[in-house]
């Protein structure tokens, strides 16, 4: 596995928080010669969008009050790894499901459908996919588990900053110099450039509107 990155350098302490925000998806930071060195990957950040990383199943479906709870199921323990080639970054985020059921009788199957998102620039989905993960409850026990894996593949082009970008992010500000107090991220064509080469991928559960309602108001 490789991590593809590009660095962004400041000389004045002034940009510390600058250039901790600009880290794409994350990086490794570190203080040398008096400034910040931000280590932006072009990997995506791979997280679950709040309120869809929960789902509860009632029975009688028309009912959502607690004594109707058939199943709950939470997507936990995600892990990530970054493959990059030379023509596209390839994340895939593996996940668990725990859950627990309303009655422990016989051995249950639940089938779950989730979503897999590529997202560029924080708003634009470019990709997605709907797959399902089984929980499967053991006879006799109220517990039961899944797990399963979600890919997506992003062009490497795309996730690269324009040359002219990068120079203005990687030039050198000493302290005293009226660049050192210039945010480069003040510039509206830096701002929108490097949100063009962010990526995230998006992982949850694939939620109903009532779902998603009951989730936002329990």
């Amino acid at each position: 596995m490789k991590r593809g990155s590009s660095f962004v350098k400041a000389r004045s302490l002034v940009l510390v928080s600058l250039l901790l925000a600009t880290a794409a998806g994350g990086g490794r930071k570190q203080l040398e010669d008096g400034g910040v060195y931000t280590r932006r990957t072009v990997c995506p950040q791979v997280a679950i969008p709040a309120s869809t990383g929960d789902v509860t199943l009632f029975d009688p479906a028309n009912r959502q009050d607690s004594a109707a709870i058939d199943v709950v199921a939470t997507m936990t323990n995600v892990r990530a790894t970054c493959d990059e080639g030379d023509q596209s970054i390839v994340s895939t985020a593996s996940f668990d499901i725990v859950a627990t059921r309303r009655d422990a009788g016989a051995a249950r199957t639940v089938v779950l459908p989730f979503y897999d998102i590529a997202m560029q620039a924080g708003a634009q989905v470019v990709a997605k996919r709907v797959g399902q993960v089984a929980v499967n409850f053991p006879a006799g026990s109220q517990r039961g588990s899944g797990n399963s894996q979600a890919i997506v593949r992003i062009n490497r082009a795309a996730t690269s900053l324009p040359e002219n970008v990068r120079a203005e992010l990687t030039k050198e500000r000493k302290s005293g110099e009226v660049d050192a107090a210039i945010d480069p991220l003040s510039d509206p064509a830096i701002r929108a450039a490097v949100a063009r080469a962010t990526f995230e991928h998006l992982i949850g559960f694939q939620l109903t509107q009532a779902q998603l309602q009951y989730n936002a108001t329990r």
